[in-house]
């Protein structure tokens, strides 16, 4: 491509409502334009690098035997109806009436459609496992679209879904799939974890989330470094602590702690470490009748160390709070009688069900509020002055240092912007749908089904987070709009130069590479900031001076100066470079 061909479009600054690193460079690359919140126009230079995403996904999910499709991005609303997330995805989900009144939703994703497909199309064990995957449009209606294309309401994802006869064939075609993304985003040539996952909205027990290591990444990624453990903040288990709890050393002491109602500033005050403050979590479920009306609510205390938070993923997967909610005032004081700051499970004005954290159950001499303003109790230990908890679990999310839970290491945690997500569903939509097949028996059985998401328009915003400088971007090759750029200087005041560059390009050209050729006539300087902000890796430059010694000027996108290399080997170095990066 010759850029006077091309459009190339550059900001100096980018626009005041642009946030984070990625949503700026790309709007002063020109690679995408704003038209409303959340939705912007691929420009012609964006349009390339999503691209470059959308042909390594495909090749990779052909490769794994996935069969490509399209599925319709408005949808009939009965098929959301039938497995009830026409009314549970909320506000996210945009749903339309067309000119007779019939429901329609702009599809978030597809496993509606595609199940509806499977109970039409697959009739028998014998069309067993089968993979459709497509690249589409998909919308939804964020409250709060933000970061460019990092957080859109209408975005490129890739989706597939896989069918099989039982559950031991339908891990196996999840763990096909978990192998393909390892590819794919190990040619894109970015830094990334697979991390095990909670698989919330969606569904299913088994879950990998893909995220790409970026400083300023909303995911909190916890890993070993010793071993291959990985989880997001969501899954990682808080490991039991090892050994008894201690004997009792001190009384039981209601102290005076005015004003002091959070976990650190009793410590502070008391001189004591903050590991031995217990911090109360006051929840509450309610049972609706079939008229949607709450009818009884049940009051829960949650214990964790005063250090520690609570992961309310893990809460919400223990026995009878799948659907909790915080406690209003109103119920705290009414079984505590008192506000919130000095709440704790000893002298309460009405039962409460007991929860406490792992690091809780075996803690002696611990520190609580007193159910009492302005009073804590000191030297509180189980039972000697309360009785044992209802129920011990995992409530909390992990610390660096915490010890990992294959026993190979601590943990650290690092952020990720997630890209790709890989899930096991079981039978949740074919359930729902009543997608089934016969077995060899001439049995129906209901389909096994896994999805696997990539956020085809994401995947270049989160590269971006990665990998920049003061400059601009810096793209991998797999992804860059154009993977190498020639800079003639002077051109049109040099038939050597002109010549010189023209014949790069042809043999570039010929090679299969991306090559881009500056036929601008801008200034040095003008056209060396554009190409280093638009984050080409591989930049030729050819001047008058070098040229008369036969040299060229190369210089990678992360190298601190250019190197003369002879213009006769320029092109066989950089097709040999590119090649052995490719392999």
């Amino acid at each position: 491509m010759k850029a006077s061909q091309f459009f190339i479009s550059t900001l100096k600054e980018a626009p005041a409502d642009a946030e984070v690193v990625s949503h700026k460079l790309m709007l002063r690359t020109g690679m995408i334009k704003k038209l409303g919140a959340g939705i912007y126009t691929l420009m012609p230079m964006g349009l390339r690098v999503v691209q470059k995403v959308e042909r390594i996904v495909r090749e990779e999910m052909n490769r794994a035997g996935a069969v490509e499709l399209s599925m319709p991005v408005v949808q009939p609303a009965e098929l959301w109806m039938e497995t009830g997330r026409f009314e549970k995805m909320g506000s996210e989900l945009l749903r339309i009436k067309d000119r007779h009144g019939n429901d329609f939703v702009v599809q978030p994703t597809s496993e509606e459609v595609i199940t509806d497909i499977a109970r039409q199309e697959i009739r028998s064990y014998k069309q067993l496992p089968k993979n459709f995957y497509q690249i589409q449009t998909k919308f939804r209606d964020e409250r709060r679209p933000r970061f460019g294309l990092m957080r859109g309401r209408e975005f490129i994802m890739k989706d597939a879904y896989s069918f099989d006869r039982d559950q031991a064939s339908a891990k196996a075609s999840y763990q096909v799939m978990a192998q393909a993304y390892r590819r794919i985003f190990d040619r894109f040539g970015l830094t990334y974890r697979a991390v095990a996952a909670d698989s919330g909205a969606i569904g299913g027990d088994l879950s990998e989330e893909f995220q790409v290591i970026a400083a300023t990444g909303e995911d909190a990624i916890v890993y070993c470094p010793s071993s291959a453990y990985a989880a997001n903040l969501e899954k990682a288990e808080a490991l039991a602590p090892a050994g008894p709890r201690a004997a009792p050393s001190l009384p039981m002491v209601q102290t005076l702690t005015p004003g002091k109602s959070t976990c650190a500033e009793v410590a502070e005050l008391l001189g004591v470490p903050l590991q031995i403050t217990v911090k109360s979590l006051v929840l509450a479920t309610d049972t609706l009748n079939d008229k949607s009306e709450v009818v009884n609510t049940q009051v829960w205390l949650l214990l964790l160390r005063g250090d520690h938070d609570m992961n309310e993923v893990k809460v919400g997967k223990l026995p009878g709070l799948a659907a909790f909610r915080f406690a209003s005032v109103p119920e705290i004081e009414d079984h505590f009688g008192c506000k919130p700051g000095y709440l704790g499970p000893i002298n309460l004005l009405k039962p409460v069900k007991l929860v406490v954290d792992r690091e809780v159950a075996v803690l002696h001499d611990w520190i609580c509020g007193a159910n009492a303003p302005d009073f804590h109790l000191t030297g509180v230990n189980w039972g000697r002055d309360l009785p044992e908890p209802d129920l011990v679990a995992d409530l909390r999310n992990v610390v660096t240092g915490d010890a990992s839970p294959d026993g190979r290491g601590v943990l650290v945690i690092e952020r990720g912007i997630e890209v790709g997500h890989v899930f096991y569903l079981g039978t949740k939509y074919s359930a729902a749908m009543k997608a089934t097949f016969l077995d060899q028996n001439g049995k129906p059985q209901l389909l096994e089904m896994g999805c696997y998401g990539i956020g085809i328009t994401r995947l270049p915003a989160a590269a971006i987070e990665q990998n920049h400088d003061e400059r601009g971007i810096i793209w991998p090759d797999s992804l860059a709009p154009f993977t190498v750029v020639i800079c003639p200087i002077n051109a049109e005041r040099s038939p050597e130069v002109k010549a010189a560059s023209d014949t790069l390009y042809a043999e570039l050209l010929a090679a299969d590479i991306d090559v881009m050729l500056d036929d601008r006539n801008e200034r040095p300087g003008a056209m060396f900031a554009d190409w280093e902000l638009i984050g080409v890796p591989h930049r030729v430059t050819v001047g008058d001076r070098a040229l008369k010694q036969g040299l060229v000027e190369y210089q990678h996108r992360r190298d601190a100066a250019a190197t003369a290399l002879p213009l006769a080997d320029i092109a066989s170095l950089l097709i040999a470079k590119l090649k052995s990066q490719a392999d």
